[in-house]
């Protein structure tokens, strides 16, 4: 059986850094990326598949239940932040996963200065808030393929409408 990715506590920065500090001190390249990631679907895998592929380790920093209500709103996340820490951790891409408890993941970003920050090609570069912390390290962004019609907003919405809620 494969043991799963290691899960720092909510906000162990500190923990994630050290992890950081063992891969690149055995030669890896480590890649970050970050999200809400509530219901797991076939869009995350293949996001989070692309983003392991840009390194050699890939550390997940996984928004907090709080941060996940600021962003998304009182009804979310569906699924709390140890669960859906379970579940990512469970995935082959996923080296480590993280929590954070703000909006954007800047804060963390300066803790663990990955080589490589993917985000999703919905987005541009320089609308990115966090691409600042990123540059200033060293660190490059790379912007995912995006596939539309695949997120949590999307499946809730089917929810929705199939069983009239």
């Amino acid at each position: 059986m494969v043991e799963p990715a290691p899960v720092f506590a909510e906000t162990d920065a500190d923990g994630a850094a050290r992890w950081r500090d063992e891969q690149r001190a055995r030669g890896r390249r480590v890649v970050f990326t970050n999200g809400v990631f509530d219901l797991v679907h076939a869009g995350h895998v293949a996001y989070l598949d692309w983003a392991r592929a840009q390194g050699d380790a890939l550390i997940l920093g996984l928004n907090t239940d709080a941060s996940v209500r600021a962003l998304k709103g009182p009804e979310r996340p569906l699924v709390p932040f140890a669960d859906r820490a379970a579940v990512l951790a469970g995935l082959r891409s996923i080296d480590a996963v993280v929590g954070f408890a703000e909006r954007t993941p800047e804060t963390l970003l300066d803790r663990i200065r990955p080589d490589v920050h993917v985000k999703s090609a919905q987005y541009r570069v320089e609308d990115l808030p966090e691409r600042l912390v990123v540059l200033q390290h060293g660190g490059e962004i790379r912007l995912a393929p995006h596939l539309a019609g695949r997120s949590t907003t999307d499946i809730v919405a089917e929810i929705r409408r199939r069983y009239g809620a």
